[in-house]
């Protein structure tokens, strides 16, 4: 007796949906949800229907619907470059036949080297780790022995045998040419504002600020620079205004790790009566929506966040299937914008905003 062949209307019956909906699933049409897809694509697997008959025991597309936990210590806004991050790896591994589970690591827990409540690592194919940047809890979850990738990372992380990928955005390079920039137009006694010990982007923004004084012969003066740690600087609203009157000097221009530190230092300069960018240069990072609002806008340097995202899904993926691999670490290019709170120069390196 000759075996049935296998038709779309299989598919579509098996999963209880239209014939035209398991084609266009098939078939890669747009407007088809990424969910529905990978259905359809999983069923074509199992009827072993043409092409896709090959495909599982290639591994080419997941098996079964698994979960991937995303950890943080703080739920990033909004205006948080973590957000389009957190929106982009949904989208990428939802296509993939993976769900996402958010886990909030509270301080306590975070303290007692606890994993969250409502994490069960036995029901967990990856991790995603985004604002946790405590590297002993970094290794309790790399001792875990799950696939985990984190987006930034503790400052104090060891690359060379940290058992965990690791993505983050072109940190120093950037910071470089801002300072630079800075250099060129007139500013030579610079400062940096920003908690450089935060987290590895933060010490990598640092580094880029050093380099630059450094290659231009001027000596790094911690007296013109406001290194704190971050808990001073987020919750007291005036605490800025304050530091600054500390400062023996006022430099020239001020490099921040951040759009929303910089921010808060020009309203804290402003309040001074200082002009900027005539008496006093700022730049930040991030490419805020409030860098573009504040005025004068903000020099500031732009991270592709959603692909930060797509890739970061990419890597845990790729971890997932072949977990021997050596792990990597990972820079995303990211784009200096050049506005007027640290006047405009030309540079084939460094684009206009």
């Amino acid at each position: 007796m000759t075996k049935e062949k296998v038709t779309i209307q299989h598919i579509a019956d098996a999963l209880g949906i239209s014939r035209n909906t398991a084609s266009k699933a098939l078939n890669g049409n747009e407007g088809i949800p990424d969910e529905t897809r990978s259905k359809v694509i999983r069923k074509a697997i199992e009827l072993k229907y043409k092409q896709f008959a090959y495909m599982e025991s290639e591994g080419l597309i997941p098996r079964k619907t698994g979960n991937i936990a995303l950890l943080t210590t703080n739920m990033p806004d909004s205006s948080h470059f973590g957000s389009p991050v957190i929106s982009g790896l949904e989208k990428r591994i939802s296509a993939e036949g993976y769900n996402l589970s958010i886990h909030i690591v509270r301080e306590d827990e975070r303290a007692a080297r606890r994993l969250p409540n409502n994490f069960d690592a036995a029901a967990v194919d990856g991790i995603v780790c985004i604002e946790l940047f405590d590297r002993e809890y970094s290794e309790l979850l790399t001792s875990l022995k799950i696939p985990v990738i984190f987006v930034d990372c503790a400052f104090d992380i060891d690359f060379s045998s940290f058992q965990a990928d690791i993505l983050l955005m072109e940190n120093e390079h950037s910071i470089y040419h801002l300072t630079r920039n800075l250099l060129d137009n007139g500013y030579h006694r610079i400062g940096f504002v920003g908690d450089y010990r935060h987290c590895k982007s933060f010490g990598e923004r640092w580094m880029g600020y050093n380099r630059a004084l450094l290659e231009n012969g001027i000596p790094v003066s911690p007296s013109l620079s406001i290194l704190d740690e971050d808990r001073f600087f987020l919750f007291e609203t005036d605490w800025m205004e304050k530091r600054l009157e500390q400062l023996d000097e006022l430099p020239d221009a001020f490099v921040c790790a951040n759009d929303f530190i910089a921010v808060r230092l020009m309203k804290a300069l402003k309040s001074k009566g200082l002009s900027i960018p005539e008496e006093i240069g700022v730049t930040g990072f991030d490419n805020a929506t409030e860098s573009r609002i504040v005025e004068p806008h903000l020099t500031t340097v732009h991270i592709y966040s959603s692909e930060m995202g797509i890739k970061a899904a990419e890597m845990l993926l790729t971890r997932i299937r072949y977990p021997d691999q050596p792990y990597q670490v990972v820079h995303v290019q990211t784009r200096p914008l050049l506005r007027d709170s640290a006047h405009h120069a030309s540079s084939s390196s460094v684009l206009h905003a």
